[in-house]
């Protein structure tokens, strides 16, 4: 069980190699902080954790452990939140499987995750196990609005010491395909409320009206979203889209959000896998359902299912054989684009693949020209606007460019990403209401059996509370600052004159411009080509997408920015970068006990955490912390102490020796406390007396394949020992 007592600053224990680094780290920032009185605890949000604590009928009292997630949602509410919020997994059905095969093989007695339910049990379990999928933690936590941006020291590095980047041609056959018509971006219909109202959605049918929800409650100036795709039109895109990449001669990869979106964007990812495989379903489908295939999961769950099949494998080799080429996870390992829903991530695979110039990796192990499939045409012309800007332009240069931050609007549960509950696949053709408690028809779909139908919404308060965010960034800064809203889509207009109303009330509207994503992807690359700088204005997806596209671009990841929640209570949400690099890392360590996460988001994070501690409790020793933390960063980047990718080479646990003893320099040189430059004078001369000793101890350790006792729920003592060789470093710390 969690300790309740509540600490000065929460650090959350995730998943990966995130977590795997925070056995590593958080020692010794644990040990820093107890000097300045402030105590740092965690709280477990990984999806080992959120597995245990919803089932904790079926486990022992040793196994149980407390619902951290629920508790840290009630705890960013209050003023005194202080929360370092570290990358976790947003589980795909795939990962969700499997975390909880190994909790099983450790002794948990979960209940199997019922693929489809038949008996109440098995939809009680179900109905429990699809709370934990996708974004079940960020909605929770994020109960305010998102400043994300380089911080100047890494900006700083990153022109010093240019990353490679690919070369763009005019001729790339490179491209983006996304649908003309018939999907949630043409569909879309919107209305802000003129006061609070709850609502309930139902589909009325030839049979009758079905309630699929009731009781969706919205305060006074909501706006509330609904479209829908339709999977007739999906099917026709796709199958075309396969066919045209056949005869331009380059990859077929689709590029999707199936973790975050976690009920439609599963159910997208299905049809593309029975569109690609269609003459097997068409010949083999009731052989298919009677084995429990759902296409949902993926081409790898779907093999695993028909292993024993030979008829079935030859008919799929033989459609492979037809189909283009595809764009491939594991090009060694035969894992394809379409093996599991969570393996490509739209916001970080669509960059890695701009920043490489276009290329996709092969079957046969070499880049290629990529038509990148994005269904859903919402935010696809931001990735179509940039590649076709590369092709005209040629790379960009990271030495001489600017940087683009992002204010965004994600504050409960806003827009797309809180349409979970309110998404649906829907049973029969109809029509879909949306109903208010006065008897309005707020919004209404005609649809057919199979298309997905989602409402979303954002609040006032966090509407407002994101244009002053955005107002108080640019006055800091002067940058060239854009609304990234499209006049011409139903949500972004009603947003737009929530916008106009506060830039004009607050005399700045001549600060700011609006645009549609297309024409400002290539204002900000104009932008930024210059040298100049500029603030994206997003919601909540394009968060997501423009936080992981430009810094892949300046910085070469996405891991090392800056990202400050300021929670709408007062508190502070801290977070350390993207995580989607993270399996192949945590697969490295195990082979060769080296691990090349950096932990520099971690680093960012945590300063600004202890100066926000210090500017809530007076704490100035805090403060102190904070500034030398930020010293202590520079000092890993001016010094190239980053880890790096190659076994043998220094590696994240290096990366923490270095930042620790420039923490502690920078501590002992300070002169603001003179109590904590004593406690940390013999803490800095131990590390820098221990240098060859601790460097020697560190290397000795790789090298060889390592048991963490287990990927989703490690043995801890396992973990310590691997991520903590050096007993001369142990020793400093405890």
């Amino acid at each position: 069980m969690a300790d309740q007592n509540t600490p000065d600053i929460v650090y959350t224990k995730v998943d990966e190699a995130p977590e795997l680094a925070s056995a590593s780290l958080l020692p010794i920032i644990q040990s820093f902080a107890k000097a300045a009185g402030v105590s740092v605890g965690t709280r477990d949000i990984s999806l080992a954790g959120r597995i245990i604590a919803t089932f904790p009928e079926v486990l022992s009292d040793a196994q149980k452990q407390s619902d951290d997630l629920a508790w840290l949602g009630e705890w960013v509410k209050k003023p005194e939140a202080n929360v370092i919020k570290l990358p976790n997994i947003s589980a795909s059905e795939p990962q969700l499987v499997a975390a909880v095969k190994e909790l099983q093989e450790q002794g948990y007695a979960l209940p199997d995750y019922p693929y489809a339910p038949a008996t109440d049990a098995e939809k009680a379990a179900r109905a429990k196990y699809d709370t934990l999928k996708g974004s079940a933690v960020n909605p929770v936590l994020r109960e305010g609005n998102s400043d994300r941006r380089a911080a100047a020291a890494v900006k700083s590095y990153a022109q010093s010491n240019p990353h490679r980047m690919g070369e763009w041609g005019a001729d790339s056959k490179t491209r983006v395909a996304s649908m003309s018509g018939g999907d949630f971006f043409s569909n879309e219909v919107s209305a802000t409320l003129g006061k609070s109202a709850t609502a309930r959605i139902v589909l009325e049918t030839a049979d009758g009206e079905t309630v699929l929800k009731e009781g969706v409650a919205y305060p006074e100036g909501t706006v509330v979203d609904a479209t829908f795709m339709s999977v007739a039109a999906l099917d026709s895109f796709l199958a075309d889209e396969i066919e045209k990449t056949k005869a331009e001669g380059t990859l077929f990869s689709l590029h999707m959000k199936a973790t975050m979106m976690k009920v439609s964007d599963p159910i997208i990812f299905g049809h593309a896998v029975k569109v690609w495989l269609a003459p097997v379903f068409e010949k083999f489908g009731d052989k298919l359902a009677e084995l429990g295939v759902n296409p949902n999961g993926g081409l790898g769950a779907l093999l695993d299912r028909v292993s024993g099949e030979p008829e079935i494998l030859k008919a799929i080799e033989e459609v492979r054989a037809e189909r283009p080429p595809m764009y491939m996870v594991n090009s060694d390992k035969g894992i394809t684009n379409l093996h599991v829903p969570s393996d490509v991530i739209i916001d970080a695979s669509m960059p890695a693949l701009i920043r490489a110039g276009g290329k996709g990796w092969g079957p046969d192990n070499k880049e290629h020209d990529t038509n990148c499939v994005i269904p859903d045409n919402s935010y696809a012309p931001v990735y179509d606007a940039a590649i076709e800007f590369f092709k005209a332009n040629g790379k960009l240069n990271p030495a001489t460019a600017g940087t683009v931050q992002n204010i965004g609007l994600m504050a409960q549960k806003a827009e797309e990403y809180g349409s979970h509950p309110t998404t649906f696949e829907l049973p029969a053709a109809g029509t879909v209401k949306m109903i208010l408690d006065d008897g309005t028809v707020l919004h209404s779909h005609s649809v057919e059996a199979g298309d997905i139908w989602r409402s979303a919404s954002a609040r006032k308060a966090p509407i407002e509370d994101w244009v002053n965010l955005a107002i108080d960034r640019q006055k800091a800064t002067g940058y060239r600052a854009i609304f990234w809203l499209d006049a011409n889509r139903a949500h972004d207009a009603e947003l737009i004159v929530y916008v106009k109303a506060i830039l004009d009330a607050r005399g700045v509207a001549d600060k700011f411009e609006i645009m549609a994503p297309r024409e400002a992807t290539v204002a900000s690359l104009e932008t930024i080509t210059k040298g100049e700088n500029t603030i994206a204005i997003t919601g909540n997806v394009l968060r997501d997408y423009l936080t992981d596209l430009f810094p892949i671009l300046e910085l070469a990841t996405s891991a090392k920015m800056l990202s400050i929640v300021k929670l709408m209570n007062g508190g502070g949400l801290f977070e350390t970068g993207a995580g989607g690099s993270a399996p192949k890392h945590v697969q490295q360590l195990m082979e060769e006990n080296h691990l090349r996460w950096d932990s520099l988001g971690e680093f960012c994070a945590l300063g600004e955490s202890f100066k926000f501690l210090a500017d809530q409790t007076g704490n100035e020793k805090a403060r102190v912390l904070g500034d030398a933390v930020d010293k202590a960063t520079q000092g890993i980047l001016d010094n190239d102490r980053s880890p790096s990718r190659k076994v043998g080479e220094p590696d994240n646990r290096d990366s923490h020796y270095w930042f620790a003893r420039y923490w502690a320099e920078a501590l002992t040189t300070q002169t603001a406390d003179t109590e904590l430059s004593a406690h940390f004078a013999s803490i800095a001369k131990a590390l820098t007396e221990g240098e060859a000793a601790i460097l020697a101890e560190l290397a000795a350790a790789q090298g060889k394949a390592v048991d963490l006792g287990g990927y989703f729920h490690g043995d801890a003592d396992k973990t310590a020992a691997v991520m903590r060789p050096s007993a001369t470093l142990n020793a400093v710390f405890g």
